[in-house]
């Protein structure tokens, strides 16, 4: 284990540009600089910056922002030192449970106004953010994954309507077929990481098949990857990927497309494809000159069991607190509230989890609707794969839905997965 956590000089540089455009005029007396480690860089840190200011401009407390790749094995050796920041930001809330079942996180019930949290957040964030009862951070900036993209004009001039389904996103998908035209473009090619696209299918299949409550038994390793829940997620998933006609380029399209380059079918005079489902950063990789609700759109990814309603697959970053002075609580206070959440949406590329966010505070139409997603959501959780042991949630599953993908027995594809974890969560 490092005993001492070395920035390099640009973030030293970074450091202080931050702090000096976030702390008070030279005149003034800071009440004191409040430190902040996160993975946060670019446009990220800029509009965190920008956000933040009012309240360094209005208190005189000053922040500095210690942002890093490792923000794991930094924070546990900051920790581990007896020199932890006063605030992390954690991309989930793994590392979350493990830093306040050790009690190195600060109960922010005790000084937070809990009935504001409990009318603003709903019931699913709070549980998230809690251990033990005890609530300990508050969710700020969602990323959105249960979304379908589709042309809305391509969509018109063919006659398709929206599904809101399962059953009528596969009939769909079957009139398409019948019109002679593909209804997927899929591709799961990322490197040394190709299969995490088709990850995020199915957990969102599990979610809705299963609910929730067994899909985190699933991530946590408390059923098997034999167990006839998470099969039917893959046969589900199936319904899809199993069939050649479905995909644009078949199977080996699928297999080979660089997700980042999958969805340009569906943009094509005439459309070659006519529905992708990723993540709301997809839209980074569209091509130049299209425009927005005329060209692109989404829906959400259809409910499959109706008692599991539409849930929202997705990630999230989450604010937590290590010391507890009075400067932490007030900045604490400040990012739960709706000014910098508002500040930041506006800037664009960022979704809050907040009832008391307006969507009037959204730059455009479609991240208001993102938006609208993960506020009304009565389940909300973070990809499976990411919680799960790196061997397992970026090996062995990544791997295995390429091999079902090819062709593979499913039971030896879920076999194999479970093998690795039984050694991957011992």
């Amino acid at each position: 284990m490092r005993k001492k956590v070395l920035i390099p000089i640009i973030m030293l540089i970074l450091l202080m540009t931050f702090t000096t455009s976030c702390a008070p005029t030279p005149e003034e007396k800071p009440k004191g600089a409040m430190t902040v480690l996160g993975v946060w860089g670019g446009d990220e840190l800029t509009n965190f910056q920008e956000a933040v200011f009012p309240f360094t401009d209005e208190t005189g407390i000053g922040m500095a922002f210690e942002g890093t790749r490792d923000l794991a094995a930094v924070l546990t050796t900051r920790v581990e030192a007896g020199n932890p920041p006063d605030l992390a930001i954690l991309p989930n809330p793994g590392q979350m449970y493990e830093l306040a079942k050790d009690g190195k996180l600060v109960d922010i019930s005790k000084f937070m106004d809990m009935d504001k949290l409990n009318t603003n957040y709903a019931e699913a964030w709070l549980d998230l953010a809690s251990y033990d009862g005890t609530l300990y951070g508050i969710f700020y900036k969602v990323a959105n994954k249960s979304l379908i993209w589709y042309n809305p004009t391509a969509f018109a001039d063919a006659g398709y309507s929206i599904p809101t389904t399962w059953d009528e996103l596969i009939a769909l998908s079957d009139k398409i077929v019948s019109d002679g035209k593909a209804p997927w473009a899929i591709g799961f090619e990322s490197g040394a990481a190709s299969g995490w696209p088709a990850t995020d299918w199915i957990e969102d299949i599990m979610l809705r098949t299963a609910g929730p409550d067994v899909y985190d038994k699933w991530v946590s390793h408390e059923i098997p990857w034999t167990d006839p829940s998470v099969k039917t997620a893959w046969e589900t998933f199936g319904e899809i990927v199993g069939k050649e006609d479905y995909q644009y380029g078949g199977t080996t399209g699928t297999l080979t497309s660089f997700f980042g380059d999958a969805p340009a079918p569906l943009f094509t005079d005439p459309p070659e494809a006519y529905m992708h489902r990723q993540a709301s950063f997809i839209t980074g990789f569209f091509p130049e000159g299209i425009e927005a609700v005329t060209d692109y759109d989404f829906f959400p990814f259809p409910p499959i069991d109706p008692a599991y309603g539409t849930p929202v697959l997705g990630g999230a970053d989450l604010i937590v607190m290590f010391n507890d002075t009075p400067e932490a609580r007030e900045l604490m206070k400040y990012l739960a509230s709706a000014q910098p959440q508002e500040i930041w949406a506006g800037l664009g590329g960022f979704i809050s989890p907040s009832k008391e966010v307006s969507l009037d505070s959204y730059p455009d139409e479609l991240t208001k609707k993102m938006a609208d997603m993960v506020v009304k959501a009565e389940v909300f959780r973070f990809d499976a794969s990411d919680l799960m042991p790196a061997a397992v949630g970026a090996g062995s599953f990544w791997s295995g839905t390429l091999d079902y993908v090819g062709g593979e027995d499913l039971d030896t594809v879920l076999g194999d997965i479970e093998a690795s974890s039984v050694e991957a969560y011992k």
